[in-house]
């Protein structure tokens, strides 16, 4: 089938793409760049560098016709949605509400929306937090995050639009950005593998769930025929503190620094991780690559490839 996937140059996106490629399906992406690189995009796949707002997107559906959406275009910085709450809600959610509608308009048979696991439910009120788990987000990110996730709701109640939602944990893996405000893996091994100083921010004791990148992107796949209308965490279902992930990471690259400690940011959460139990039960996922395999294959990449296009 043909599947358009937004923010398909970037890091996760950018592995969806790839899986669904290899099961034989056409896709079709959409992205501007803004934190995607052209080095992601696999070949096979047509490639619209293009803002979801953009006006012209209504040009990619009459010229593509695409059976099933996976949205992971997103404004994902949880520190810039606190400083810039309009920017975040005018591409997390009137972005993906202009998404939907077109969706709608052109018999898109199924939406798969990229949502938050980690920033919607804000600070636990027991753990490991399943679907039912209140949501009480503490950013506006994860705000935007779950308000979509009501629209989805409303759409397939009013329009037929039938939906998915994968509420993603802490992902990491290759090609995720060692220079962004995002993703504590990838920024801790740049820094170590250029021998840099590492920064963390807090106490290092903020526990997150940590799920390999193509582990989440493989539930992209069983979501095209499953789980419509409903919502699922991806999760490993064990909580790992930062501090843990900076010493396993110094074991595997062999860096010989303490961490230096900042005061923690504001708009996140603490401690958080999440029951995948639903998605073992009704789409057949579950985590393969535990974190420590996961970082070793993580650590190989940077060695090999980012390093190398650094110049590093």
């Amino acid at each position: 089938m043909k599947v358009l996937v937004t923010g398909g140059a970037g890091f996760i996106g950018s592995h969806v793409t790839d899986q669904l490629i290899a099961a034989g399906h056409q896709v079709v992406i959409v992205d501007n760049l803004s934190t995607g690189r052209v080095s992601n995009l696999n070949p096979k796949a047509v490639f619209y560098e293009m803002d979801i707002r953009s006006p012209e997107l209504r040009k990619v559906f009459e010229q593509e016709r695409p059976e099933v959406i996976s949205h992971h275009a997103a404004q994902m910085d949880v520190r810039r949605s606190v400083a810039d709450p309009i920017f975040d809600a005018e591409v997390n959610i009137l972005g993906s509400i202009k998404l939907a509608q077109l969706a709608i308009e052109f018999n898109v048979r199924k939406f798969i929306h990229i949502s938050s696991g980690g920033a919607a439910y804000g600070e636990p009120v027991y753990m490991p937090c399943d679907e039912n788990h209140p949501v009480q987000p503490l950013s506006p990110y994860g705000a935007s995050k779950y308000t979509f996730e009501l629209y989805l709701y409303i759409f397939k109640a009013t329009a037929g639009l039938d939906y998915t939602v994968l509420r993603y944990p802490n992902v990491y893996g290759p090609r995720q950005d060692p220079h962004g405000e995002a993703g504590v893996v990838a920024i801790f091994i740049g820094q170590m593998l250029r021998g840099k100083p590492v920064t963390i921010f807090g106490n290092g004791e903020q526990v997150r769930d940590f799920v390999y990148v193509a582990d989440c992107a493989r539930a992209n796949l069983l979501a095209l025929e499953k789980g419509g209308g409903r919502v699922f965490n991806l999760a490993s279902g064990v909580g790992t503190s930062v501090n843990q992930i900076f010493e396993a990471l110094k074991a595997i690259t062999g860096y010989p620094d303490d961490a230096h400690y900042a005061p923690a940011k504001p708009g996140e959460t603490f401690r958080i991780f999440l029951d995948a139990a639903r998605a073992q039960q009704e789409l057949g996922w579950r985590q393969t690559l535990d974190l420590t395999a996961g970082l070793q294959q993580t650590v190989e990449y940077f060695r090999q490839v980012e390093l190398q296009s650094s110049g590093g």
